[in-house]
């Protein structure tokens, strides 16, 4: 790089991540709230993803689940809602609107394309059937605070309806009308997630109307989005943000230009971050263990991983399709797995080599950690929707 341009170092980077991702014991944050206000989004594809990744970062992890339904369900700070990749995440209320406009649109338009033809094809009615179906159930759901696609067709029974998707292909199917237009409506940011059936593990929701919200510029949108992400985990190479965002390369490339974003050096090339971030930070005070869920947004913050991530502990910690199960962390990079047995308790086992004198107290730091997860979760049992190698062995 030329010069004036900064290298930043795999030391630092861990750093910059333990003290933002909020994970050393001096930077845990107070409340859920601020935990997603400080990651940006919180990855919602399991449910019990959101609770885990709060807990690990709550100064008082006893506060995790009470707080987190408090946010989620009444104080209504958190909103659970498709965002970036076409994924369900766990976003402030204040970014939703960002998060629509940026994300959001491009990915509904395509649903909706899409509906509409697999219900065209199968001899489905047309648009025109399913706007009023839309629009009867949108009251449908006011009127009733949250509700079940069940309960919904009971006051509208259109719902019920069903029809071939992909007929012919080999993941053909059959699937009410429910099932893909509250996704629609979903990505649309007409709908959102609502109180789960049963405990904070559970995967089957109610559906809620969803919050109202500013219509924004997408471009101005995706600039704020980037700004707010890279601000946590900057710095980021261009590889990352597109991979994160799910934009095309040219949308990335825009809202670097727009936030004035500054060129730094890293080990992968070029990297990025927020204007006036490229100096040093401070190493934590203290060494920090942590034990973070599956699909954690801190481990699945960044595409290109080496620097927290060493290329041999892959295979025993994703699975098949590239999604991370439960990780064992020191002093900012991934040193092994971990996993939730039957009676409750918490195992884990070092993939990493430590070396003599860092092999002991890394082992007693993740042990506390261990007893500090078990301690909040009480009763609650969680296999992660993602297996992984090494998470089936040590449950077993």
């Amino acid at each position: 790089m030329g010069d004036g341009v900064r290298y930043i170092g795999t030391a630092e980077r861990r750093a910059r991540l333990g003290l933002r991702h909020r994970l050393t014991g001096a930077t845990r944050a107070q409340d859920p709230a601020g935990v997603a206000d400080s990651l940006v989004a919180l990855h919602g594809t399991d449910p019990a993803t959101v609770y885990l990744a709060v807990g690990a970062r709550l100064a008082d992890p006893a506060k995790t689940v009470a707080g987190t339904e408090r946010a989620l369900y009444e104080d209504r700070t958190l909103v659970r809602m498709h965002g970036m990749r076409h994924t369900v995440f766990v976003f402030p209320t204040e970014l939703t609107a960002v998060v629509h406009a940026s994300t959001g649109l491009a990915v509904a338009a395509r649903e909706r394309a899409s509906l509409v033809k697999s219900m065209a094809k199968a001899g489905a009615p047309d648009a025109a059937w399913l706007a009023e179906v839309e629009e009867s159930t949108l009251v449908a759901l006011a009127r009733r605070g949250q509700a079940t696609a069940a309960e919904l067709a009971q006051d509208e029974p259109r719902l019920r309806e069903r029809f071939v998707y992909a007929a012919g292909k080999s993941y053909e199917g059959v699937h009410t009308v429910s099932t893909r237009l509250l996704r629609v409506l979903g990505v649309e940011g007409k709908v959102v997630r609502g109180r789960p059936l049963g405990s904070w593990t559970s995967s089957q929701f109610r559906w809620a109307v969803a919050p109202e919200h500013p219509e924004l510029d997408a471009a101005a949108a995706q600039a704020e989005l980037l700004r707010r992400w890279l601000t946590v985990c900057g710095p980021a190479t261009e590889a990352d943000l597109k991979w994160w965002t799910g934009w095309k390369v040219t949308e990335v490339r825009r809202a670097l230009t727009a936030i004035g974003a500054q060129t730094v050096s890293v080990d992968e090339g070029t990297g990025y971050v927020v204007q006036g971030d490229a100096g040093p930070v401070d190493d934590p005070a203290e060494p920090w263990a942590a034990l973070l869920p599956g699909l954690d947004p801190t481990a699945m913050g960044w595409q290109q991983r080496d620097w927290y991530l060493a290329p041999e502990l892959r295979p025993s910690l994703f699975d098949g399709s590239g999604n991370v199960g439960p990780t064992v962390w020191w002093n900012g990079r991934v040193v092994g797995g971990w996993a939730q047995r039957g009676d409750g308790e918490i195992v884990w086992r070092l993939l990493a080599d430590l070396g003599g004198e860092e092999r002991q107290p890394a082992e007693t730091a993740v042990a506390a950690q261990a007893e500090r997860l078990r301690g909040w979760m009480g009763a609650a049992r969680v296999t992660p929707r993602f297996r992984t190698p090494v998470e089936k062995e040590l449950s077993a």
